[in-house]
């Protein structure tokens, strides 16, 4: 135990960390807060922090969530000034800039922020638009990035609306402003049940609005023009969620469900996240975020280190084919789009797809059960994970069990992708690992990669 400065006193946990009278961390000498928090994650893991590929995950999270959270290091003032520009408008200096009233309208913004009931990113397509008043238009550039720094923070999608129509209002002095955001968050904690039920929709999905001025009134006539310049978007205005006080919170992480696989959370790594908030420019106290550190670490115990106990009894047979292709002999047996969700240990951000498997098999011989091959993914994929591992893995567990020819592909979307300033949205990886006759046989192996259904990985939005 050490004295600070303030008279109090702070607590060493493990390895030189502390956590001060606040019940944040201090971090160590020569280290952040952040990276330090990280460290204390990983471990409760079962994660040794000094393996290859985990060395620098702590100052890479540091540096994503830092990223990713910016905007509480922006001011709109400093985006919107200079960017404004005087455009003729009528002459009494009320209508709308040009005299004809027209709509200003910015589409298909993809941004992401921090979801503030569990830390994970959500993506956003936002779309944002307003009526020029009193000869004033901004430059379009800094619609984009004015809606980028509400992103940029831990949020939820109804005040992420409101936060940019306001400033955008008080920023342009327009007629009025309206924003619609379409959200997409992962579907948490309940995740077993991506692979227990095969029609589980993985993902939550909210359409919210936002106005001012003109757009205050949401049955006024600018609303149908605003929406008819949107409908080829595939917004449908009867689907706007025009969100009341009452609602309960959209993140599936309030759900009240807990995976099963889940146990204890330990108080140590609740306070390791409740430091990274702190540190981020939040309040860890702020009502919304008092139990954002135990739901983050909950989803987080998914991943856990843990040892592989697969049961075969009754898994080898009696499983169906999706595919059998007569190949000298032997079929080439295929099982499509297993699911799969994971955790990159690069920057503890989320990553899902889908698995392919095929392999060569002789007549008289059952086609393996689809619970085992949905098993082996189930299990190498709830780990700290890169792409390229999982799929040897799955290769390999499989490979002694189908006789040695084997082929896995793994097509997948990574959050860190669109999370750490990169922001390529849509885009997704695929790996592939082969074995045996696979690896030598290209016609082989082409039969199977030919089976593959085309990639629907991007059109989660």
């Amino acid at each position: 135990m050490g004295c600070l400065d303030d008279g109090h006193f702070a607590v060493e946990i493990e390895n030189g960390v502390s956590i001060g009278h606040d019940g944040v961390l201090l971090g160590n000498e020569g280290g952040g807060v952040i990276e330090d928090a990280v460290k204390i994650l990983l471990d409760g893991l079962g994660e040794d922090v000094n393996r290859e590929g985990l060395r620098k995950t702590p100052l890479r999270v540091a540096k994503a969530l830092r990223e990713g959270t910016r905007g509480y290091r922006q001011k709109v003032k400093d985006i919107v000034q200079g960017a404004l520009f005087p455009e003729a408008g009528l002459e009494n200096r009320v209508g709308y800039a040009g005299g004809t009233g027209g709509l200003v309208i910015v589409r298909d913004l993809d941004l992401f922020s921090y979801c503030e009931s569990c830390l994970l990113p959500f993506q956003v397509k936002c779309h944002v638009g307003y009526v020029p008043s009193g000869e004033r238009v901004v430059g379009l550039s800094k619609l984009s990035r004015v809606t980028d720094v509400f992103a940029k923070r831990l949020q939820e999608p109804q005040r992420l609306a409101d936060e940019v129509c306001s400033a955008l209002h008080q920023g342009i002095k327009p007629a009025g402003v309206a924003t619609i955001l379409q959200c997409t968050h992962i579907h948490f904690p309940d995740i077993e049940s991506v692979f227990l039920d095969s029609n589980h929709q993985g993902w939550v999905k909210v359409l919210v609005s936002s106005g001012s001025g003109v757009f205050e009134n949401k049955t006024a006539d600018v609303w149908d023009d605003f929406f008819s310049l949107l409908k080829f978007r595939g917004i449908d205005m009867d689907k706007i969620h025009f969100r009341e006080p009452s609602d309960q919170c959209w993140c599936p992480s309030q759900s009240g469900k807990v995976s099963s696989k889940i146990g204890p959370v330990s108080p140590v790594m609740i306070t390791a996240v409740a430091s990274i908030i702190k540190s981020l420019g939040e309040d860890p106290l702020r009502e919304e975020l008092i139990g954002t550190p135990s739901r983050f670490v909950k989803w987080l115990m998914n991943f856990q280190n843990s040892n592989f106990d697969m049961k075969l009894n009754g898994f080898l047979c009696g499983g169906s084919v999706n595919e059998e292709v007569n190949f000298n002999n032997k079929k080439i047996s295929s099982e499509l789009n297993i699911p799969f969700w994971s955790q990159c240990e690069h920057h503890l951000l989320p990553f899902h797809g889908v698995t392919h498997i095929g392999y060569l098999m002789s007549d008289g011989f059952n086609p393996i059960g689809k619970p085992l091959l949905q098993s082996i993914v189930h299990f190498y994929g709830f780990k700290l994970q890169v792409q390229e591992r999982l799929t040897r893995q799955i290769a390999e567990t499989l490979s002694p069990l189908l006789g040695g020819d084997v082929i896995v592909v793994v097509e997948a979307s990574h959050t860190c992708m669109i999370s750490r300033g990169i922001e390529k949205f849509g885009s997704s990886t695929a790996t592939i690992a082969v074995l045996g006759r696979f690896s030598t046989d290209p016609i082989a192996r082409a039969s199977f990669l030919q089976s593959i259904p085309s990639p629907t990985l991007s059109g989660q939005q």
